[in-house]
């Protein structure tokens, strides 16, 4: 099978992509820059339809992501990648199966009580990345696409989740807001997985992640080494507020909301996440 890879050059279309290879797929890596396999088919997702060559079928986990200030400006550069792009990619693929990596970020915020379905209201996001990924991905299920919302994906060479919870260590704590809750994580490995096996998935949305549900200060303290120490919620909020934060209004709602996903749909496929949460 060729497989075509948007956003191959990152995190994580750079673990698929090596994976795809490893499994016997011909990968080609589409973007603007090259891939860690396969051949590059240049494309700008804000500019032109991609040249998807003889491929089989398609994953498109090209975006914008990020969590910037709120504005015109920001909201137009990730609608650009996020959405327009999404067109483009699909009018490109002209029938061939499409794997459409979203996020968990288009569910309406929490707190969450109960593990969160894939019929949970996808919308009220608080930031462009999760107002344009629910956008986007209405875009590819009108057109027939599997979709997969993963959940705070993490592994080696991460540059999203572990920088941002860096910047909460201090004196040799992590500083977390509010109380202990449960929440889902995706290795990448295992997203990775679920985004070959879904080629074959009928055409729908569909959580992925770790198929265990992880206590959030255990985790962290897993990841950095050091003891949890909490910050009253409504401390933090404020100070998300101020200029020269450390947390945003939305990274606040990631480590308080106590998301867990229902995997129970992917699960149903046959598909097993392999990949837990261990000590590095």
């Amino acid at each position: 099978m060729k497989i075509a890879i948007t956003g191959a050059s990152g995190f994580c279309g750079g673990v698929l992509a090596k994976q795809a290879a490893l499994m016997g797929a011909d990968v080609l890596c589409v973007g603007r820059r090259p891939g860690p396999v396969g051949k590059h088919l240049p494309w700008d997702a804000t500019v032109d339809q991609p040249d998807l060559g003889d491929a089989d079928a398609v994953v498109h986990l090209a975006a914008a992501v990020g969590d910037p200030r709120p504005g015109r400006r920001t909201e137009e550069a990730f609608r650009s990648v996020n959405v327009d792009g999404t067109r483009r990619l699909l009018t490109a693929a002209a029938g061939r199966p499409v794997v459409w990596v979203s996020s968990a970020s288009v569910y309406r915020p929490g707190p969450y009580r109960t593990p969160v379905r894939e019929d949970h209201p996808a919308d009220r996001q608080r930031t462009a990345y999760g107002r344009t990924k629910a956008i986007g991905e209405e875009i590819a299920l009108a057109g027939h696409a599997v979709v997969l919302r993963p959940r705070a994906v993490y592994g080696a060479g991460d540059p999203h989740l572990l920088p941002r919870l860096r910047r909460v260590v201090h004196g040799g704590r992590a500083w977390l807001p509010g109380p202990d809750v449960p929440l889902s994580l995706t290795a990448v490995e295992n997203l990775a997985s679920a985004c070959l096996a879904a080629i074959g998935w009928p055409p729908g949305a569909y959580n992925v992640a770790d198929d265990v549900v992880y206590r959030r200060d255990e985790a962290v303290e897993t990841v950095l080494g050091v003891p949890v120490r909490h910050v009253p919620l409504t401390v933090a909020r404020v100070a998300a507020l101020l200029p020269g934060r450390t947390l945003t209004r939305y990274s606040v709602d990631q480590v308080t909301d106590g998301m867990v996903l229902d995997l129970g749909k992917a699960l149903a496929t046959g598909w097993r996440p392999a990949k837990t949460l261990t000590p590095s």
